[in-house]
Protein backbone atom coordinates (compact mmCIF):
# COMPACT_ATOMS: atom_id res chain seq x y z
CA UNK A 1 0.00 0.00 0.00
CA UNK A 2 1.42 3.62 -0.96
CA UNK A 3 -0.20 5.73 1.30
CA UNK A 4 -0.64 9.54 0.34
CA UNK A 5 -2.13 12.27 2.40
CA UNK A 6 -1.80 15.76 0.85
CA UNK A 7 -5.28 18.35 2.01
CA UNK A 8 -6.02 21.57 0.06
CA UNK A 9 -4.52 23.92 2.74
CA UNK A 10 -0.81 22.03 2.62
CA UNK A 11 -0.54 24.09 -0.60
CA UNK A 12 -1.68 27.02 0.47
CA UNK A 13 0.51 26.50 3.92
CA UNK A 14 3.87 25.77 1.53
CA UNK A 15 3.72 29.04 0.10
CA UNK A 16 3.20 31.50 2.96
CA UNK A 17 6.57 29.42 4.35
CA UNK A 18 8.18 30.07 1.33
CA UNK A 19 7.44 33.71 1.88
CA UNK A 20 8.28 33.88 5.26
CA UNK A 21 11.87 31.66 4.72
CA UNK A 22 13.34 35.30 3.27
CA UNK A 23 12.89 36.79 6.67
CA UNK A 24 13.51 34.82 9.14
CA UNK A 25 17.06 33.27 10.59
CA UNK A 26 17.07 29.88 11.65
CA UNK A 27 14.54 27.12 11.20
CA UNK A 28 13.71 25.01 14.00
CA UNK A 29 12.16 21.94 12.24
CA UNK A 30 10.53 19.31 14.19
CA UNK A 31 11.09 16.07 13.44
CA UNK A 32 9.46 12.44 15.12
CA UNK A 33 12.50 11.16 17.24
CA UNK A 34 11.14 7.20 16.12
CA UNK A 35 11.35 7.89 12.45
CA UNK A 36 13.14 11.04 12.52
CA UNK A 37 14.12 10.87 8.25
CA UNK A 38 10.47 9.82 7.28
CA UNK A 39 8.61 12.79 9.34
CA UNK A 40 11.66 15.49 7.77
CA UNK A 41 9.72 16.94 5.52
CA UNK A 42 12.26 17.35 1.99
CA UNK A 43 10.26 20.76 1.23
CA UNK A 44 11.09 22.18 4.65
CA UNK A 45 15.18 21.17 3.42
CA UNK A 46 14.67 22.10 0.07
CA UNK A 47 13.11 25.40 1.14
CA UNK A 48 15.69 26.05 4.10
CA UNK A 49 18.61 25.03 1.53
CA UNK A 50 17.75 27.66 -1.23
CA UNK A 51 17.54 30.73 1.23
CA UNK A 52 20.47 28.84 3.40
CA UNK A 53 19.07 29.52 6.80
CA UNK A 54 20.62 27.19 9.56
CA UNK A 55 18.66 24.85 11.15
CA UNK A 56 18.12 22.99 14.59
CA UNK A 57 16.85 19.85 14.31
CA UNK A 58 14.35 18.78 17.18
CA UNK A 59 13.68 15.38 17.39
CA UNK A 60 10.96 15.17 19.13
CA UNK A 61 8.54 12.93 21.25
CA UNK A 62 11.98 11.16 22.69
CA UNK A 63 10.92 9.78 25.38
CA UNK A 64 9.15 7.50 23.30
CA UNK A 65 12.14 6.63 21.25
CA UNK A 66 15.01 4.64 21.66
CA UNK A 67 17.26 6.14 23.45
CA UNK A 68 20.28 4.29 21.89
CA UNK A 69 18.80 5.00 18.14
CA UNK A 70 18.10 8.37 18.93
CA UNK A 71 22.12 8.88 20.01
CA UNK A 72 22.99 7.76 16.67
CA UNK A 73 20.64 10.08 14.62
CA UNK A 74 21.90 13.03 16.83
CA UNK A 75 25.31 12.05 15.55
CA UNK A 76 23.90 11.44 11.88
CA UNK A 77 22.80 15.13 12.00
CA UNK A 78 25.42 16.82 13.83
CA UNK A 79 27.67 16.10 11.11
CA UNK A 80 25.60 17.74 8.79
CA UNK A 81 26.51 21.65 8.09
CA UNK A 82 24.94 24.30 9.10
CA UNK A 83 22.45 21.98 11.24
CA UNK A 84 22.41 21.06 15.03
CA UNK A 85 20.10 18.20 16.13
CA UNK A 86 19.06 17.70 19.84
CA UNK A 87 16.16 15.14 21.21
CA UNK A 88 12.94 16.20 23.56
CA UNK A 89 9.76 15.88 24.64
CA UNK A 90 7.75 19.36 23.78
CA UNK A 91 5.81 18.76 27.05
CA UNK A 92 9.24 19.24 29.08
CA UNK A 93 8.98 22.89 29.68
CA UNK A 94 13.22 22.72 30.87
CA UNK A 95 14.27 21.07 27.87
CA UNK A 96 12.00 23.58 25.15
CA UNK A 97 13.69 26.49 27.30
CA UNK A 98 16.89 25.83 25.66
CA UNK A 99 15.57 26.01 22.12
CA UNK A 100 15.93 30.21 21.45
CA UNK A 101 19.97 30.47 22.96
CA UNK A 102 20.62 26.93 20.43
CA UNK A 103 19.09 28.97 17.47
CA UNK A 104 21.12 31.91 18.99
CA UNK A 105 24.70 29.79 18.70
CA UNK A 106 23.11 29.03 14.60
CA UNK A 107 22.87 32.73 13.69
CA UNK A 108 25.70 35.01 15.70
CA UNK A 109 24.84 37.45 13.57
CA UNK A 110 21.48 38.29 15.16
CA UNK A 111 23.59 38.22 18.63
CA UNK A 112 23.69 42.33 18.69
CA UNK A 113 20.84 45.30 19.51
CA UNK A 114 20.51 45.67 16.00
CA UNK A 115 17.82 43.18 14.16
CA UNK A 116 16.05 40.16 16.28
CA UNK A 117 16.67 36.72 15.82
CA UNK A 118 13.60 35.35 13.99
CA UNK A 119 12.87 31.67 14.10
CA UNK A 120 10.22 29.91 12.50
CA UNK A 121 9.06 26.21 13.91
CA UNK A 122 8.21 23.76 10.95
CA UNK A 123 7.35 19.93 10.30
CA UNK A 124 5.11 17.56 9.58
CA UNK A 125 1.11 17.19 11.37
CA UNK A 126 0.98 16.27 14.44
CA UNK A 127 4.57 16.47 15.50
CA UNK A 128 4.31 18.52 18.50
CA UNK A 129 4.36 21.98 16.75
CA UNK A 130 2.05 23.76 18.78
CA UNK A 131 3.12 22.34 21.90
CA UNK A 132 6.51 23.79 21.47
CA UNK A 133 5.06 27.50 20.74
CA UNK A 134 3.08 27.20 23.88
CA UNK A 135 5.42 25.53 26.08
CA UNK A 136 8.03 28.68 24.69
CA UNK A 137 5.48 31.49 25.09
CA UNK A 138 5.14 29.46 28.87
CA UNK A 139 1.28 30.25 28.29
CA UNK A 140 -1.64 28.61 25.78
CA UNK A 141 -1.44 30.31 22.21
CA UNK A 142 -1.23 27.90 19.41
CA UNK A 143 -4.41 25.57 19.43
CA UNK A 144 -2.71 21.89 19.82
CA UNK A 145 -4.95 18.29 19.26
CA UNK A 146 -4.26 14.57 18.95
CA UNK A 147 -5.08 14.81 14.94
CA UNK A 148 -2.91 15.81 12.44
CA UNK A 149 -3.77 19.39 10.39
CA UNK A 150 -4.83 21.45 13.49
CA UNK A 151 -2.54 24.59 12.91
CA UNK A 152 -4.03 26.17 9.45
CA UNK A 153 -2.13 29.60 9.84
CA UNK A 154 0.99 31.08 10.76
CA UNK A 155 1.28 32.58 14.01
CA UNK A 156 4.52 35.25 14.83
CA UNK A 157 4.88 36.29 18.62
CA UNK A 158 7.41 37.93 20.72
CA UNK A 159 9.26 35.27 22.79
CA UNK A 160 11.70 37.75 23.98
CA UNK A 161 13.45 40.62 23.78
CA UNK A 162 14.85 40.67 20.78
CA UNK A 163 13.74 36.99 19.50
CA UNK A 164 10.37 36.67 17.43
CA UNK A 165 8.60 32.76 16.44
CA UNK A 166 6.31 32.01 14.03
CA UNK A 167 3.96 28.68 14.46
CA UNK A 168 3.06 27.33 10.93
CA UNK A 169 0.73 24.69 9.61
CA UNK A 170 2.02 20.95 9.29
CA UNK A 171 3.17 20.18 6.19
CA UNK A 172 3.30 17.09 4.01
CA UNK A 173 4.71 16.87 0.63
CA UNK A 174 2.55 15.92 -2.84
CA UNK A 175 4.07 12.45 -3.32
CA UNK A 176 5.79 10.54 -0.46
CA UNK A 177 8.41 8.51 -2.51
CA UNK A 178 9.23 5.62 -0.23
CA UNK A 179 6.34 3.30 0.72
CA UNK A 180 7.82 2.65 4.22
CA UNK A 181 8.04 6.33 4.77
CA UNK A 182 4.08 6.73 4.62
CA UNK A 183 3.75 3.29 7.16
CA UNK A 184 5.96 5.55 9.64
CA UNK A 185 4.04 8.16 9.44
CA UNK A 186 1.09 6.45 9.66
CA UNK A 187 1.85 4.30 12.68
CA UNK A 188 2.98 7.47 14.33
CA UNK A 189 -0.43 9.65 13.43
CA UNK A 190 1.01 12.18 11.01
CA UNK A 191 -1.41 10.88 8.23
CA UNK A 192 -5.10 11.61 8.32
CA UNK A 193 -7.40 8.38 9.11
CA UNK A 194 -9.04 9.08 5.21
CA UNK A 195 -5.61 7.85 3.72
CA UNK A 196 -4.43 4.79 5.42
CA UNK A 197 -6.13 1.41 6.24
CA UNK A 198 -5.21 0.39 9.70
CA UNK A 199 -4.50 -3.21 9.04
CA UNK A 200 -1.94 -2.87 6.54
CA UNK A 201 -0.23 -0.30 8.93
CA UNK A 202 -0.50 -2.75 12.05
CA UNK A 203 0.98 -5.42 9.19
CA UNK A 204 4.12 -2.94 8.79
CA UNK A 205 4.07 -1.85 12.58
CA UNK A 206 4.17 -5.53 13.70
CA UNK A 207 6.66 -6.79 11.19
CA UNK A 208 9.31 -4.13 12.36
CA UNK A 209 8.94 -4.87 16.26
CA UNK A 210 8.97 -8.61 15.51
CA UNK A 211 12.61 -8.17 13.75
CA UNK A 212 13.84 -5.45 16.26
CA UNK A 213 11.91 -5.70 19.53
CA UNK A 214 10.38 -9.00 20.29
CA UNK A 215 10.71 -8.11 24.09
CA UNK A 216 8.67 -5.63 24.16
CA UNK A 217 5.86 -7.59 22.38
CA UNK A 218 6.03 -10.39 24.41
CA UNK A 219 5.95 -8.27 27.55
CA UNK A 220 2.89 -6.18 26.38
CA UNK A 221 0.91 -9.06 25.59
CA UNK A 222 2.55 -11.86 28.12
CA UNK A 223 3.51 -14.31 25.41
CA UNK A 224 6.48 -16.74 25.75
CA UNK A 225 9.31 -16.59 23.46
CA UNK A 226 8.66 -20.02 21.94
CA UNK A 227 4.82 -18.07 20.64
CA UNK A 228 6.47 -14.81 19.87
CA UNK A 229 8.99 -17.15 17.49
CA UNK A 230 6.19 -19.17 15.47
CA UNK A 231 3.64 -16.23 14.50
CA UNK A 232 4.67 -13.71 11.62
CA UNK A 233 2.91 -9.81 11.60
CA UNK A 234 -0.76 -11.07 10.66
CA UNK A 235 -0.27 -13.43 13.22
CA UNK A 236 0.55 -10.75 15.51
CA UNK A 237 -2.62 -9.05 14.92
CA UNK A 238 -4.10 -12.58 15.12
CA UNK A 239 -2.86 -13.45 19.04
CA UNK A 240 -3.35 -9.80 20.02
CA UNK A 241 -7.54 -10.82 18.98
CA UNK A 242 -7.36 -14.08 20.80
CA UNK A 243 -5.32 -12.20 23.92
CA UNK A 244 -7.70 -9.30 23.96
CA UNK A 245 -10.97 -11.71 23.74
CA UNK A 246 -11.63 -9.58 20.10
CA UNK A 247 -14.23 -11.47 18.52
CA UNK A 248 -17.11 -10.69 15.95
CA UNK A 249 -20.08 -12.53 15.53
CA UNK A 250 -19.38 -15.92 15.28
CA UNK A 251 -16.32 -15.68 17.35
CA UNK A 252 -14.07 -14.86 14.04
CA UNK A 253 -10.86 -12.73 15.50
CA UNK A 254 -11.67 -9.50 15.49
CA UNK A 255 -8.60 -7.89 13.10
CA UNK A 256 -9.34 -4.61 12.82
CA UNK A 257 -9.94 -3.54 16.44
CA UNK A 258 -6.78 -6.05 16.81
CA UNK A 259 -4.61 -3.93 14.86
CA UNK A 260 -5.89 -1.18 16.33
CA UNK A 261 -4.85 -2.15 19.72
CA UNK A 262 -1.35 -2.60 18.32
CA UNK A 263 -0.96 0.78 16.70
CA UNK A 264 -2.61 2.71 19.82
CA UNK A 265 0.03 1.00 21.80
CA UNK A 266 2.70 1.81 19.88
CA UNK A 267 1.66 5.26 19.88
CA UNK A 268 1.10 5.50 23.57
CA UNK A 269 4.52 4.04 24.42
CA UNK A 270 2.47 1.42 25.88
CA UNK A 271 4.54 -0.99 23.78
CA UNK A 272 7.91 0.51 24.87
CA UNK A 273 10.49 2.86 24.11
CA UNK A 274 10.79 1.81 20.55
CA UNK A 275 12.61 3.95 16.94
CA UNK A 276 11.35 2.76 13.45
CA UNK A 277 14.42 3.61 11.68
CA UNK A 278 17.79 3.96 12.69
CA UNK A 279 20.53 5.58 10.20
CA UNK A 280 21.59 2.14 9.02
CA UNK A 281 18.09 1.02 8.54
CA UNK A 282 17.56 4.32 6.64
CA UNK A 283 20.65 4.03 4.48
CA UNK A 284 20.02 0.62 3.41
CA UNK A 285 16.65 1.04 2.06
CA UNK A 286 17.39 4.58 0.11
CA UNK A 287 20.16 1.98 -1.30
CA UNK A 288 17.60 -0.68 -2.29
CA UNK A 289 15.68 1.56 -3.81
CA UNK A 290 18.92 2.84 -5.76
CA UNK A 291 19.90 -0.59 -6.90
CA UNK A 292 15.99 -1.11 -8.07
CA UNK A 293 15.53 2.18 -9.87
CA UNK A 294 18.86 1.55 -11.46
CA UNK A 295 17.63 -2.85 -12.52
CA UNK A 296 14.49 -0.92 -13.83
CA UNK A 297 16.58 1.80 -15.79
CA UNK A 298 18.74 -1.32 -17.57
CA UNK A 299 15.19 -2.70 -18.52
Amino acid sequence: MTIQWYPGHMAAARKKAEEMMASIDVVIELVDARLPEASTNPLVRQLRLQRQRPCLKVLNKADLADPRVTRAWIAHYDGQEGMRALALSCRNAAEVARLPALCQNLAPHRNDNVKPLRMMIMGIPNIGKSTLMNALLKRRLAKVGDEPAITRAQQTTQIGPRQWITDTPGLLWPRIEHPSDGLMLAASHAIGRNAMVDDEVAQFLAGVLLARYPDLLARRYSWTAGALSALDPLGVIEAIAVQRGLRLRGGVADLEKAASVLVQDYRSGLLGRISLETPTTRGEMLLGTDRCAELSAAH
